[in-house]
């Protein structure tokens, strides 16, 4: 895959855009998986940052590292207590950059999640995460075909069979239905109306890898096996809507981020959270 390098000092990124290869593989695929695409520096820095300076993460981690078995993983949301490097993903040059090739530049910050997981932590089936497609308000039909972006990053990496991300390549393509399930677009029973074969994509990245999704898309998390040689696996998120009424979890922003925004940042930041009613 070509990609576009950069030497911007003030990106996390190895990048400065997306391919046209990288655009297609989002619109034809409903994602882009970006292996190794942090700068060794946004790598160990965000690496850092989670494991070591935000007190919950590292306390559970230290845990882990004392041998203490954890039944659950860590898991936040909305994560706001962010320090410098996970505080400049949300709008980074690299990431700006291809949310604005792929759908435009009227969008919002929606909300963000941190989590840890450790051996032994089961799986995540398969799901879909726009949330206009799971209720029936008008709001939410006026909203079902707008995007719904969630950008994953993986500090740490996986392996295939090893926590690690899987997609149903082109399930995006598919109205939601309740007939329209995993499991029969696997079976091929949805094939014409996606135009395409549908298929199972087991991914396997490396330190420093991001995914760029369509939340329309169907994709899952493999278990991650006790004997696992990576003692937990780091996944934080960002999501990201059109500009329009909010989804079920865009979050209330901190005063503090808008005081310390620029003009550029408050155009994400400013817009409505989710109150429960306010779709009805």
């Amino acid at each position: 895959m070509t990609m576009e390098t950069t030497t911007k000092l003030d990106s996390l990124f190895r990048l400065s855009g997306p391919s046209q290869t990288d655009i297609d593989s989002f619109h034809n695929n409903g994602y882009i998986a970006y292996p190794d695409v942090f700068t060794d520096d946004g790598r160990e820095g965000l690496i850092e940052e989670i494991t070591q300076r935000f007190e919950p993460t590292r306390q559970y981690i230290e845990t882990l590292n004392n041998g203490e078995e954890q039944q659950r993983s860590y898991f936040i949301r909305p994560w706001n207590d962010r320090g410098d490097y996970s505080d400049r993903l949300i709008d980074d040059p690299f990431i700006t950059a291809v949310i604005h090739a792929t759908i435009g530049d009227a969008y919002h910050f929606c909300h963000s999640a941190l989590n840890i997981a450790p051996r032994g932590i089961g799986p995540l089936g398969y799901h879909q995460d726009h949330h206009h497609w799971k209720h029936e308000n008008p709001i939410n039909l006026a909203e079902r075909d707008n995007y719904y972006i969630q950008i994953l990053y993986y500090p740490n990496g996986f392996t295939r069979g090893d926590r690690n991300l899987k997609v149903i390549s082109g399930s995006h393509k598919v109205a939601p239905t309740k007939e329209a399930t995993p499991e029969r677009m696997l079976a091929g029973d949805f094939d014409a109306e996606a135009g395409r074969k549908l298929e199972e994509k087991r991914l396997e990245l490396p330190p420093g890898s991001m995914v760029y999704i369509d939340a329309r898309i169907f994709h899952a998390v493999e278990a991650k096996p006790i004997d696992s040689p990576q003692p937990y696996r780091i996944f934080n998120i960002d999501i990201f809507k059109e500009a329009g009424p909010p989804h079920r979890y865009t979050q209330e922003i901190p005063a503090e981020w808008i005081e310390c925004a620029s003009p550029e940042r408050k155009k994400l930041l400013i817009r409505d959270a989710y109150t429960e009613g306010c779709w009805s």
